[in-house]
């Protein structure tokens, strides 16, 4: 399968092992990765803060650089949740947008979605002999519904041990921008989120957005816990003969 790779902002600036990553496990798997050089932010930022105009310029640029493409692969729940759910609510009904938007939307992935779903695969190869443990990010859990996808895929990865988090449905505070409008409420729930962590004893979290674990991996951080945030991509990415290092 040909799949473009939509990086999206975070992964590109801050995380770019991740993109890195999905790249290794898919070619791996034998599919063909390209990376439409037209692509820019997904426009959720704006939408979430209210300026609706320029979110739909961006879904117009997002229509029109990933259209041909067999599959669109969006290593971000929240990212891929605002193009899947947020996109259509942008443009008029019977619109140009909207009808491009139908069209593609139902070739947009996350990473556990086009592996489990669009591909067939869950064992993918992978070695990671180490302690994980999985938080659920909200749009992954409550918008894409990944349910069981991600945990399917990590306990076929051999040499991880997978350790339950309590609490692993509650948010970890981030939210965007809500992170900076109520960030005494954003700060105490990653704190939260972070000692079920830790009480878990696991040596990484795993989840499929990096904007989460960057919020709950700072909290670790400052703890001094020594746990490792990591995206799912890199866990699945990591073999025997090129290990990730945590």
């Amino acid at each position: 399968m040909r799949i473009a790779l939509f990086v999206t902002c975070v992964n590109d600036t801050v995380f770019p092992d991740t993109g890195r990553a999905v790249v290794r496990l898919l070619e791996r798997l034998g599919h063909e990765v390209v990376f439409p050089e037209a692509q820019t932010c997904c426009g959720q930022m704006h939408y979430n803060t209210g300026y609706r105009r320029e979110a739909q310029r961006l879904a117009v640029s997002f229509v029109k650089t990933f259209s041909d493409a067999d599959a669109v692969l969006v290593p971000s729940g929240s990212c891929a949740a605002m193009i899947r759910d947020n996109y259509p609510r942008l443009g008029e009904t019977g619109s140009p947008l909207d009808r491009e938007v139908a069209e593609l939307a139902p070739r947009v992935y996350d990473l556990a979605e086009l592996l489990v779903d669009a591909l067939g695969v869950v064992d993918v190869g992978a070695y990671f002999p180490h302690t994980v443990t999985y938080h659920p990010t909200c749009h992954g859990l409550r918008v894409l519904g990944l349910g069981e996808r991600p945990y399917t895929l990590l306990r076929a990865v051999r040499g991880l041990e997978l350790r339950e988090l309590d609490g692993a449905t509650e948010c970890c505070g981030f939210g965007g921008t809500f992170a900076m409008k109520n960030a005494e409420v954003s700060s105490a729930m990653g704190w939260d989120k972070a000692r079920s962590v830790a009480t878990t004893g696991a040596e990484v979290l795993c989840a499929v957005d990096n904007s989460c674990l960057m919020h709950i991996g700072g909290v670790l951080n400052r703890q001094r816990s020594g746990v490792r945030v990591m995206h799912l991509a890199e866990i699945l990415a990591s073999t025997e003969e090129e290990p990730a290092r945590i």
